[in-house]
């Protein structure tokens, strides 16, 4: 079963300087119970991503065309204001990346966890006991106590885990995770991840995981979305595309991963170049630009290639 089915979704923002084509062509599925990762350098259409699958575009923003099929059949572009927000939080919940801005500063945790359960139909006792129950799990120790405090009396790590239980309180069947692990240090990253594994599971929802970190990815997702311009580059198992990337991009990003470089060295590797303007997008290859191997077909669009079941990358190089 597939909880989101993302069609050829295309995304344009309206400005002063013409339209910017943020999303083309953008397609691929949420399996049920798994970790989708979504990983690419700043500016791929990875919060554009989000915030068309949540409802919240800008409002010079505009889906030009494509689906976003839910679990339930319903077409997500479809849905008005009311529909949507019934959906939020409750079918689609959100861990943003900063948990001090998603937390009220002036609201005790014990009240927000309490207040975001307006639509369970569970007694204040019962909303208090899910909300110590949602703490226990997410490893906040003496959960009951801690209700009383406000944000500024957590630590960073605890916060993001606070936030985390917040959104996981409904048991929702997907969880977006937009970077919640990018404020974290090392310690508290791999922790997080490990607990994101845990909840994921026991609650049996899938995850849409945002990241630019692929360390992160591999850890913790069983499948990726590799994007670069706003559009998907490489797609696929985990295994197969971090141990067999097709796409030139893909082979670029991995090669910038510090974590592979076995030397010390001076200058961290980069992809020479700059993202192209998307007011003006290439009618070929988005990536031809900057791309090592391009060849004189790349001034055409390329085809979706087949590398092996399940994973797929957009080049005319491409081959299993």
């Amino acid at each position: 079963m597939t909880v989101l089915s993302i069609r050829d979704l295309s995304v344009d923002f309206h400005t002063e300087g013409g339209t910017v084509s943020a999303l083309r062509g953008v397609s691929f599925d949420v399996p049920e119970n798994s970790i989708v990762g979504v990983v690419g350098e700043s500016g791929c259409g990875k919060s554009t991503l989000i915030n068309a699958i949540l409802g919240l575009l800008a409002d010079n923003g505009d889906i030009t065309s494509g689906e976003l099929i839910f679990a339930d059949g319903r077409n997500l572009t479809k849905l008005d204001p009311d529909e949507y927000r019934a959906l939020r939080g409750q079918r689609i919940a959100t861990v943003f990346q900063d948990p001090m801005g998603a937390l009220n500063p002036v609201l005790s945790i014990g009240r927000q966890m309490v207040n975001i359960q307006y639509r369970s139909g569970l007694s204040p006792a019962e909303k208090k006991a899910r909300a110590v129950e949602m703490l226990r799990k997410v490893r906040i120790p003496d959960a009951e106590s801690r209700l009383v405090q406000y944000a500024h009396e957590f630590s960073g790590g605890m916060k993001q885990r606070i936030a985390i239980a917040m959104a996981l309180m409904m048991e929702p069947a997907l969880l977006i995770a937009d970077e919640p692990t990018t404020a974290l240090d090392a310690t508290l990253e791999v922790a997080t991840i490990e607990l994101l594994k845990d909840l994921q599971r026991d609650i049996g929802c899938s995850v849409l995981f945002i990241s630019h970190h692929l360390g992160v990815i591999a850890e913790l997702c069983d499948h990726v979305i590799v994007m670069y311009a706003g559009e998907v580059v490489e797609r696929g198992d985990i295994r197969h595309v971090f141990h067999g990337p097709r796409h030139p991009y893909t082979a670029k990003l991995f090669e910038c991963d510090p974590a592979r470089l076995h030397e010390r060295v001076r200058q961290l590797p980069t992809i020479q170049g700059e993202i192209p303007d998307l007011r003006a997008r290439p009618q070929g290859c988005i990536f031809a630009p900057r791309c090592p191997i391009a060849q004189p077909r790349c001034a055409e669009r390329p085809p979706v290639r087949d590398i092996a079941p399940g994973h797929q990358a957009l080049c005319w190089e491409a081959a299993p």
